[in-house]
């Protein structure tokens, strides 16, 4: 079971994510509130991808509106990159979670490596409707989903890689780096988040050439 019956023959990014809405290829639909597709423009030169929604992204129905989003936003800015010009997108489009021992609080569980496959379809086809010149993998999730659970974010971290031509019909250039949800448990988060934007000033460079 996986999400490739529900989707279009389509490029059109309004397509997808209509029909995204609609997606039961694997069981996280059943309790997360929505599908959170990707945003961003159809020409982004960049897109960066994420792990999963979050509580605040499966309420709202966006991806990177929470604390992890705002971080982003903030390191985006310090590499000179605009939020709106980039698409942003999870290797996982539904919010997994376990519910608080007290209270109404959602609480982040990781995606299993089979919920990572059955999403894996609708990421490709953004990458295919997008067209992106660099993507930006946030996480061993995002990393995983498009290089194979044997990628390291920690060995290759802050390099210039490159997604198999095998993998959308053509080599895209990919640069691994943490998620920012790690860069706010960190202990040391001025150094994480440093190291963050150091990553990210790559990016930026490899896309302004």
């Amino acid at each position: 079971m996986d999400a490739f019956p529900y989707i279009p023959d389509t490029k059109a990014l309004p397509r997808l994510r209509s029909a995204a809405a609609d997606c039961r290829g694997c069981d996280l639909y059943r309790d997360a509130e929505q599908t959170v597709f990707g945003a961003g423009p159809k020409t982004a030169s960049a897109m960066f991808v994420g792990e999963q929604p979050g509580d605040q992204e499966d309420r709202a129905g966006a991806p990177f509106v929470g604390p992890a989003g705002h971080l982003l936003d903030r390191a985006l800015g310090d590499v000179g990159l605009d939020r709106d010009e980039v698409y942003l997108t999870n290797a996982v489009k539904h919010f997994k979670f376990v519910p608080a021992e007290r209270g109404k609080r959602r609480i982040h569980k990781k995606p299993s490596r089979g919920e990572m496959l059955a999403c894996r379809p609708w990421l490709l086809a953004e990458l295919n409707a997008v067209r992106p010149e660099l993507v930006v993998l946030l996480g061993a999730t995002a990393a995983q989903s498009l290089l194979g659970t044997s990628f390291k974010v920690t060995k290759e971290r802050g390099k210039l890689i490159e997604i198999p031509e095998g993998v959308v019909g053509r080599p895209i250039a990919a640069l691994a780096t943490v998620h920012p949800s790690s860069v706010l448990r960190a202990p040391d988060r001025d150094t994480a988040y440093d190291e963050f934007v150091a990553d990210l000033r790559l990016a930026a460079k490899e896309l302004s050439r």
